[in-house]
């Protein structure tokens, strides 16, 4: 992973271009995980990766939206996922979105505030899901062999990614979406 010194910013297409095969990428990645964590019966932690997925959907779809008005046509290489334990996998998923939160997006959101941009939005929304996923990745880890049976719900915002498995407030702490918006993903 690129430090945040190392990572060069370039404009802010180029930089939505990134995000949006990076985002597209660990979309299929999880669902990938999910798969494994469901053979090993980690129910649980199958729906995390697939809510997770679901919003990185959601994050790509955002940042298309803002390439396309841009003039750009999103483009992203889907690469085959190496798919390893459950938590190898969590693991993976949480050096992920660590990097996302703390180097990628906040480099970007930088480059597209000092352009200008409609990405500001896009970005900071992937920015605040991120660290959510994170969060919830790192707690299933924790607590792995808790994490065994049928899987679960999570609530997944439509409008910016942001994932709960409990949906207790009324709006998106992130974009504000009334909760009954909120995609269910099991």
């Amino acid at each position: 992973m690129e430090t945040a010194a190392a990572l060069k910013s370039g404009t802010t297409l180029e930089n939505l271009q990134a995000a949006f095969n990076g985002e597209s990428n660990a979309g299929a990645k999880y669902l990938a995980f999910a798969v494994k964590a469901d053979e090993e019966g980690y129910g649980p932690v199958a729906s995390l990766f697939r809510a997770a997925a679901r919003a990185e959907a959601i994050h790509a779809a955002n940042h298309a939206e803002v390439i396309r008005k841009l003039g750009g046509t999103p483009e992203a290489v889907i690469e085959t996922a190496a798919v390893n334990t459950t938590a190898e996998n969590l693991k993976d998923a949480i050096a992920g979105e660590t990097y996302e939160r703390d180097v990628m997006y906040p480099v970007f959101l930088a480059q597209a505030r000092a352009e200008k941009s409609a990405a500001v939005k896009t970005f900071h929304y992937a920015l605040k899901a991120e660290a959510e996923h994170a969060r919830l990745y790192t707690e299933a880890l924790a607590d792995l062999e808790n994490r065994r049976g049928a899987g679960i719900t999570y609530y997944v915002c439509a409008v910016c990614g942001y994932t709960s498995a409990t949906a207790e407030e009324d709006r998106c702490p992130i974009c504000a979406t009334p909760k009954e918006k909120y995609e269910t993903v099991s």
